[in-house]
């Protein structure tokens, strides 16, 4: 398992060296090295975002960070309990959107605007993850994407190809 671990890790930093030559937008693949498939995966390519929702590298899936915004691209309101519901909402939904989802979740990271909400960000996380508990990291950030309270991005695992 470490073994596979590290050629993941070599894998990501030759997307990453790729990834800077490609041209942005839609969703491409490209074969980074013999072996290794890789999707850049952008549910709205016309959205301007520099960045992609998702890559998909080979059966691991990894979600730019996602804030608490709604379907028009607003932050919810209700501080850090509803920024939270709705950040974890919005990633099963691009988890959901290229086929993995929420069970499948092997790492978060958690971005917080103030470290001391921290307990209540975690009263919401866990009724997500509710089959497992992902690994996790969290930080207190001097300030987030749009004036959010809390920034969330996972890694998972797709389902293997019959």
């Amino acid at each position: 398992m470490l073994q596979r671990y590290w050629a993941l890790c070599a894998s990501l930093f030759v997307v990453s060296l790729v990834g800077c030559q490609l041209e942005t937008g839609g969703e491409g693949a490209v074969e980074a090295e013999e072996g290794v498939e890789v999707a850049y995966l952008m549910a709205n390519p016309e959205s301007g975002m520099p960045f992609s929702d998702a890559v998909r590298v080979d059966d691991f899936l990894f979600l730019s960070g996602q804030v608490g915004t709604d379907s028009t691209g607003t932050l919810v309101e209700g501080g850090i309990s509803a920024e939270t519901r709705q950040t974890l909402d919005n990633i099963r939904d691009v988890l959901e959107a290229n086929g993995s989802s929420l069970d499948r979740v092997v790492k978060c990271t958690a971005m917080l605007a103030d470290i001391s909400e921290w307990q209540a960000m975690n009263e919401v996380y866990v009724t997500y993850f509710t089959s497992h508990r992902p690994a996790r990291s969290a930080f207190g950030a001097s300030g987030l994407a749009l004036g959010a309270r809390i920034e969330l991005e996972c890694w998972a695992t797709m389902p293997q190809a019959d």
